[in-house]
């Protein structure tokens, strides 16, 4: 079943759904299943799963000299979201990203997920890698996520990168993107913002999901601005517990978001890591509760690797 069918299906209920990370190169799956088994109760219709475009590293060679090298940390989505769906009988979301992937590429992961009957997908553009100044796409890859979204429909439509395939098999992707209530960093400002998404949209996209955020009036007020944008997907906020006082600087630099002035003294003030735990729990409850009661579509929690904080939160919330 598709992510649109279950949140048309849902009656105005709010469903409830987990974004997990694929292990590090050579890691096991235990790892994914251990968090999931903890949050299986909560019966999430779905569950996530990132992909990592390949980094680099610089090794130092034997004559001094240091040799640049591509690696992919956390491979296996593809293989994770097959597991996921064997063993717990719930639909995965696989991400498709643009950074690391030439057009071809993207193709064929579009069809092994097809041949597995996975048939949603969160289309993404993707980091930049940790030495390049900006996003760099592969030779003959995808620039931006309004690229990747139409290359999915077109494949939802029969048509193939290869113009000899006149009739090719028709997929049924439901294609989800990304929105950022504080705007993506790179835009100039929110209403450009809209406008690339609202393009998307255009082209195929079928349902929203936020950057994560901690004050709940950045999500009316993007899901406002939306609306009068003439964007009627539905739009599903994204959430994390901030439990961890390095955080408060990790998060806000690496996501671009702000932390509310009280949840910040609240952390600092916390004298211990389980107080600082619990205040970072006892927000994102606050943060459910109120999106629940106004009637957001679907909570969708980034476990990050800590399933007992979500655990804590979804036993309160639902």
């Amino acid at each position: 079943m598709k992510v649109n069918q279950y949140l048309e299906n849902a009656n105005n209920q709010t469903l409830i759904s987990f974004e997990v990370l694929p292990p590090l190169k050579g890691g096991s799956m235990q790892a994914i299943f251990e968090t999931l088994d903890m949050l299986m109760e909560f019966k999430p219709p779905f569950i996530d799963v990132t992909y990592h475009r390949e980094d680099f590293v610089y090794k130092k060679m034997p004559s001094g000299y240091f040799e640049k090298t591509a690696i992919r940390k956390r491979p296996g989505t593809v293989g994770i979201c097959a597991a996921i769906m064997h063993r717990y009988g719930v639909d995965a979301v696989p991400h498709l990203i643009c950074g690391g992937f030439s057009k071809e590429e993207t193709e064929n992961a579009l069809i092994d997920l097809n041949f597995l009957n996975i048939n949603n997908v969160l289309a993404l553009r993707g980091d930049a890698r940790t030495f390049d100044g900006k996003f760099v796409p592969e030779p003959d890859g995808h620039e931006f996520a309004l690229d990747l979204v139409k290359q999915i429909a077109d494949m939802n439509q029969g048509k193939y990168l290869d113009e000899d395939i006149a009739q090719g098999e028709k997929t049924d992707f439901c294609i989800g993107i990304a929105g950022y209530p504080e705007k993506h960093f790179e835009s100039p400002n929110l209403q450009i913002d809209l406008d690339y998404t609202k393009e998307k949209v255009d082209a195929g996209a079928d349902y929203i999901v936020t950057q994560m955020f901690f004050d709940n009036k950045h999500y009316f007020s993007y899901v406002d601005a939306c609306r009068k944008a003439g964007i009627n997907v539905p739009i599903v906020p994204g959430l994390k517990p901030l439990t961890k006082a390095y955080q408060l600087n990790s998060i806000p630099r690496h996501f671009h978001i702000d932390i509310p002035e009280e949840l910040a003294k609240e952390l600092a003030k916390a004298t211990t890591a389980k107080a600082r735990q619990q205040a970072g729990v006892e927000w994102c409850i606050m943060q459910s509760k109120e999106l629940k009661a106004k009637g957001a579509p679907c909570l969708h929690y980034y476990t990050m690797g800590d399933a007992d904080t979500i655990r804590q939160v979804a036993e309160s919330v639902f």
